[in-house]
């Protein structure tokens, strides 16, 4: 196989591997749309006011996880080489997304106490657990591991 060709298969691989798991985390979504719905019993009434704003929740919470991959991960691990102002800079950076993440888990509490009463916003917390735990357990499952 030319180079030419070994380029494209890899590329057209690496395409259908993302797509893969495009339809993969969209089939997560919607079925953990369908187990937080039943779990904490939503009315359709609730259900128009509240998918939006956990929605803008599980974005910025998205966004969170992105600016941790890019910015801390690989950092950390290769912790052991650095200096001691970039582990300060990057003890920094962490805090500050921890930071953000609990003021985003805060706001989005209390525009959900706003639409939905206080024991659907704790059987909320239990859903989401609970769905986690699951989709953990069916991933050991698939891959032999329990």
């Amino acid at each position: 196989m030319n180079r030419r060709a070994l380029v494209l298969f890899t590329l057209i691989l690496t395409v259908f591997g993302l797509q893969a798991q495009g339809q993969a985390r969209d089939r997560i979504k919607t079925l953990k749309v369908a187990f937080i719905t039943e779990k904490i019993g939503l009315t359709s009434e609730e259900a128009q006011v509240f998918w939006p704003i956990y929605n803008q929740h599980e974005e910025a919470l998205e966004t969170i996880r992105r600016k941790e991959r890019m910015e801390l991960r690989s950092q950390i691990s290769s912790a052991e080489g650095l200096s001691e102002s970039e582990s300060e800079a990057l003890l920094g950076k962490m805090l500050a997304l921890q930071n953000e993440r609990h003021g985003e888990e805060q706001d989005f509490m209390a525009n959900i106490r706003k639409v939905i009463p206080a024991k659907k916003a704790l059987l909320l917390i239990k859903a989401e657990e609970d769905f986690k735990r699951q989709l953990l357990q069916q991933y050991r499952k698939r891959k032999g591991g329990g």
